[in-house]
């Protein structure tokens, strides 16, 4: 019996060693610093490290989330790490308030913080990784809360043995194996109450859907696990195959994302690529099927993410960092030379001759420089903003000379307005304003050239 005991421990204990071997999890000997809540799972993984030869140091952190409960895991790991005679860090957390101040749920909060502060200890100590206690089971009840949530693909794929400097040395055991494990070797830990309560998603799926889908099939832990092993590796090859789409229709210009509106259509399934592209910039499911609604709609259509717009173009989407427009108004001074500031500009004052050339160049420009009103000002056009084109006795909208002029959406954010007491001297690069045209009786020509 005792070596039937014997050979269930070592079973285990060699199923963790070569599973942190295989997916080079870590190094031998290493620090580590290991979470341990003083639940069964984290319990187990700290004595199986310490079997294994690495240098651990125990990180706790109190959530003061089940009052009690919450100060008497504290003490029970404290004890435990002195037990080992290893290290001990703790730190204490306002769960509640942090979750009320960012707006987000109470597990995420935790997660949040606790992450956070095992980054900064690791730091502190010189740990180059950090172990958590996810098992198996976990990664399951990971798939069906994504499942649920709809992520795609990726969701449906677990949880990863490591990301980062996070690993997870005991993904390749079941729960039962670990609290097995622990009976067998004695290990005292504490009861988290509230696993036993349905008011958390996981706990929902882990205490009422599990057990549904084991009455079908009494081994459908191992069968979801080896379900989300698959689909990692066809994770890996849907991966590439997408990267090598995105070669093709994505590029990069002046810090913006432009997707190429007739390559994309020409993929198997547009709304899939596209939201394999924007996800990356936080736009959702519904978002992207709007988005792939209007591929054939006329250009001006505008979407947006927590983070970035999307502006749709004739032919190209085009993805920008949402960042607050810059209203700010320069201003500049008479005799003034040259200006980088908002944009790049040389000023050069001549007298009007009878063999004066006018330019004909949109980035040289002449004007009247009796007309003007000092200091002049430099800034992005507005919406209702109006000008006399060169040429023309009539004002005309702004919005609406860009429109004739075939202008996208992200040249028309770039446009910059040279003024004069409020009047559109000059849309730099583009025309002057009728008002401050060269005539038979100007005297003095301010010459204006815009380098790119």
């Amino acid at each position: 019996m005792l070596i039937q005991i014997y050979a269930k421990t070592m079973e285990t204990l060699k199923k963790v060693q070569e599973f942190i071997q295989t997916n080079e999890l870590l190094q031998p000997g290493e620090r580590i610093l290991v979470g341990v809540s003083g639940g069964v799972d984290s319990v187990v993984l700290l004595n199986i490290l310490l079997k294994s030869g690495y240098e651990c140091i125990v990180a706790h952190c109190n959530f003061h989330l089940r009052g009690s409960e919450s100060d008497r895991d504290e003490k029970f790991v404290e004890k435990l790490a002195k037990e080992y005679g290893v290290m001990f860090k703790k730190t204490d957390f306002n769960t509640t308030g942090y979750a009320r101040k960012n707006k987000i749920s109470i597990e995420m909060a935790a997660r949040e913080l606790r992450y956070e502060w095992f980054n900064r200890v690791a730091k502190e100590i010189h740990s180059g990784s950090i172990a958590v206690a996810h098992h198996a089971d976990d990664s399951i009840e990971t798939f069906f809360l994504n499942l649920v949530r709809g992520t795609g693909l990726k969701g449906l794929t677990g949880i990863d043995a490591k990301n980062g400097n996070i690993v997870r040395p005991l993904l390749t055991c079941t729960r039962q194996e670990i609290e097995k494990y622990a009976k067998i070797n004695n290990l005292q830990y504490v009861f988290d109450s509230t696993n036993a309560s349905n008011d958390y998603s996981r706990n929902k799926i882990r205490n009422q859907v599990i057990p549904i889908l084991s009455d079908i099939n009494p081994s459908v832990n191992q069968t979801f696990f080896e379900n989300t092993l698959r689909l990692r590796g066809i994770w890996k090859i849907y991966t590439e195959k997408i990267q090598d789409i995105k070669e093709k229709i994505v590029t990069e210009s002046k810090g913006n994302t432009i997707i190429n509106i007739p390559e994309l259509k020409k993929q198997a399934d547009i709304q899939t690529v596209l939201y394999e592209i924007l996800s990356t910039y936080n736009f959702n499911n519904d978002t992207v099927v709007d988005i792939t609604q209007s591929l054939d709609n006329n250009s001006g259509l505008r979407f947006a993410s927590p983070t970035h717009r999307l502006l749709k173009d004739r032919n190209a989407l085009i993805i920008q960092r949402m960042e607050p427009r810059n209203e700010t108004e320069y201003l500049v001074s008479k005799n003034i030379r040259e200006i980088t500031v908002p944009v790049h500009l040389h000023f050069r004052w001549i007298k009007n001759t009878p063999d004066f050339q006018i330019s004909r160049t949109a980035d040289t420009v002449h004007i009247d420089a009796d007309l003007l009103e000092y200091p002049l000002t430099i800034r992005k056009w507005r919406k209702g903003d109006t000008f006399q084109p060169f040429g023309m006795t009539q004002s005309k909208k702004l919005s609406d000379f860009f429109i004739n002029s075939k202008l996208s959406l992200y040249q028309k954010e770039e446009i910059q307005l040279l003024l004069s007491a409020e009047k559109i001297v000059w849309v730099i690069g583009m025309r002057i304003d009728n008002r401050f045209r060269i005539t038979d009786e100007t005297q003095n020509i301010l010459e204006i050239s815009y380098e790119k």
